[in-house]
């Protein structure tokens, strides 16, 4: 098991991490489990929404009817 030191940053606690546990970027999320602090990469939108669209298998999709023409109405 690695370890990490502990510090302080003005009134706050920080922790070191090693070169092999850095994380992109200047915010993690962070959450407590128990006795347990998880930090984890917060990810850019745009990757994860790739990565969400990528998931899904290349079978899928979606169908739906158009109608034939659109209505031209007048302008108000």
């Amino acid at each position: 098991m690695n370890r990490a030191k502990l510090f302080k940053n003005g009134d706050s606690q920080a922790v070191r991490l090693p070169k092999e546990f850095r994380f992109k970027g200047k915010e993690v999320y962070i959450r407590k489990d128990g006795n347990s602090v998880i930090i984890s990469p917060i990810d850019d939108a745009v990757d994860r929404l790739w990565k969400s669209l990528n998931s899904f298998p290349e079978e899928f999709s979606i169908e739906r009817n158009q109608p034939e023409s659109i209505e031209n109405r007048n302008p108000l």
